[in-house]
């Protein structure tokens, strides 16, 4: 598919665009498992704290507490009995995971301060009423639900919509783009037939006073 069949005439893939790397392929599911337990981990979470009552911080205490204690009599009871340690795999996170993410989160963080610097300068005004708009339906959405489940919800999505967009992509940017251009068309007939018009009466009007 060429640039100028996809949106914005983009060039790079969307796993390009997700950093293509390893936050990318657990988005778009080229890791199923990694991503599979993520989505079950939410859904746990979030059944638990919606049913339970529990707060974050005394949820993730007491499971810590728990699992600490039985690794502990666990041991001990081992050593008693002249019976294995219990079998604890090596707590260890990988340099290259620890830079995937970071990397990750730097690039987007450096394109919102990028961002936000332009707007604050007043150099972009599509730019700030675009983020208006994204910045309004968060804060509508926010009135509907509680973080928390808003925070589930961003995801499930963000686990599911770019993977569906990868695999049908060329449907949807075929349906998108074919959209837009009516819309332009329309617009088009728009302005010549009412907006010119209604532009020349306006400067007609004020000639005459």
């Amino acid at each position: 598919m060429g640039s100028s069949d996809r949106l914005f005439n983009r060039q790079r893939s969307v796993h390009e665009i997700l950093g293509g790397g390893l936050v990318a392929d657990v988005i778009l599911w080229k890791r199923k498992n990694v991503t599979v337990r993520i989505l079950l981990v939410t859904l746990a979470a979030w059944l638990v704290f919606e049913r339970s009552g529990y707060t974050l911080l005394s949820l993730v205490s007491s499971v810590f507490l728990l699992l600490v204690a039985i690794l502990f009599l666990w041991a001990k009871s081992a050593a008693i009995l002249n019976r294995p340690p219990p079998p604890l795999p090596e707590l260890h996170l990988s340099e290259e995971m620890a830079n995937e993410v970071a990397t990750f989160f730097r690039l987007h963080i450096n394109t919102l301060l990028s961002v936000s610097h332009d707007i604050a300068l007043g150099k972009d005004s599509k730019l700030f009423f675009k983020v208006a708009v994204y910045l309004w339906l968060i804060y509508f959405l926010g009135g509907l639900t509680d973080f928390l489940t808003l925070g589930y919800t961003s995801i499930v999505v963000i686990l599911t919509i770019p993977a569906l967009y990868e695999r049908f992509e060329y449907h949807i940017d075929k349906c998108v783009i074919a959209a837009y251009r009516k819309l332009q068309q329309l617009y088009v007939k728009l302005d010549g037939e009412y907006i010119s018009r209604l532009q020349k009466w306006i400067l007609e009007q004020k000639k005459l006073s």
